[in-house]
């Protein structure tokens, strides 16, 4: 089987800066794949690569891409490896697109809205309140650690009754900092916390391992939950750290995994806790990434996709912010019309 392959590379402004421990982003970058096969049958997919998140980056996709050339075999798309996780997933994407297989029926899945860091969230809290949310994530780690910290009671005090709050600090503590904070969110409505602390592989093998023992340990030793994210990157890693017995939630954005069905597979035999998450992607990748989440057999803890209106150009963005995702909402992303909107 041999394939017709086209593709486009995209910089897309967000509508606003978004504030991380990882610094300013301004916009997303990636790769739309057009695959085509003997039949005519058309699929497409998106390699939305996040390099500082540890995933490969836009330019090694476009050297992949330029190597497979306009008409791959099914065994050159085979070839492309774990390292270009994200360009596996689009490609995957794409063939399962041409071999009809969609979003399945399944009931609405409650979604989580995104507060900016800092001061601003104080504002957005009701509004999203108001429109039904009852799940909040909040970016921490990105102010100063005594104004963030006494920023969490304003914030919870906003929060309508029964709702929970997740705290994300992508990866920006140490230990003295992450237990100041897991010592003020015992008492706190907080689901859990994400990523406390994170050691990228480029620090070196010994400081990865200490900060790995660090986040088992706070797990250990705290009641409030702590998540893992950035360090779910390559598909290896769900295993490693079912290996290591980690107690908590693993949050995972298929967009960023080469094989999102061998990895949500041994989540579920293992019986895990799962978030699924936005790696914001476009609406393109979303559909694809929002598929699994319907799939998806075990309890459902709510979406990390409350991401949207995300882009300065609306045609990219995903479906409507809303309390619950329905299946619908999916099936409306028209994946030719994103393509489109490129040209």
């Amino acid at each position: 089987m041999r394939y017709l392959l086209s593709h486009r590379r995209y910089r897309l402004p967000f509508r606003a800066p978004l504030r991380t421990a990882h610094g300013g982003f301004e916009a997303r970058e990636g790769f739309f794949l057009r695959l085509q096969d003997e039949q005519g049958r058309v699929g497409l997919g998106e390699a939305a690569t996040l390099p500082w998140f540890g995933t490969e980056s836009v330019e090694a996709v476009g050297e992949w891409l330029r190597t497979l050339g306009p008409e791959p075999g099914a065994n050159d798309l085979a070839e492309i490896p774990a390292s270009a996780g994200c360009l596996r997933n689009a490609v995957a994407a794409a063939r399962s697109m041409i071999a009809g297989e969609d979003v399945p029926e399944a009931k609405p899945l409650p979604v989580a809205a995104l507060l900016p860091a800092g001061r601003a969230a104080l504002g957005r809290i009701a509004p999203l309140a108001e429109a039904g949310f009852r799940t909040f994530k909040w970016k921490v780690g990105v102010g100063d650690l005594a104004d963030e910290l006494a920023l969490l009671d304003d914030v919870c005090a906003q929060l309508p009754d029964g709702a929970r709050l997740r705290l994300d600090a992508n990866g920006a503590w140490d230990r003295r900092q992450a237990e100041r904070w897991l010592e003020r969110t015992a008492e706190r409505p907080v689901e859990f916390v994400e990523q406390p602390a994170f050691a990228e592989p480029t620090a070196g093998r010994a400081r990865v391992r200490r900060t790995e023992d660090l986040l088992l340990g706070l797990a250990g030793d705290f009641p409030t939950p702590l998540a893992l994210d950035e360090s779910l990157v390559g598909d290896g890693d769900v295993e490693r750290w079912l290996g290591a017995g980690w107690p908590g939630v693993y949050v995972i954005k298929p967009s960023l995994c080469a094989d999102p069905g061998a990895v949500l597979g041994r989540l579920a035999a293992a019986k895990a806790p799962v978030v699924f998450s936005s790696a914001l992607e476009t609406a393109l990748g979303a559909r694809a990434a929002l598929a699994w989440a319907f799939r998806w057999k075990g309890p459902v803890r709510a979406l990390g996709f409350g991401v949207w209106p995300l882009f300065a150009d609306a045609r990219f963005d995903g479906p409507v912010l809303a309390p619950f995702m329905r299946r619908e909402d999916v099936m409306r992303i028209d994946p030719e019309a994103v393509w489109n909107a490129l040209t």
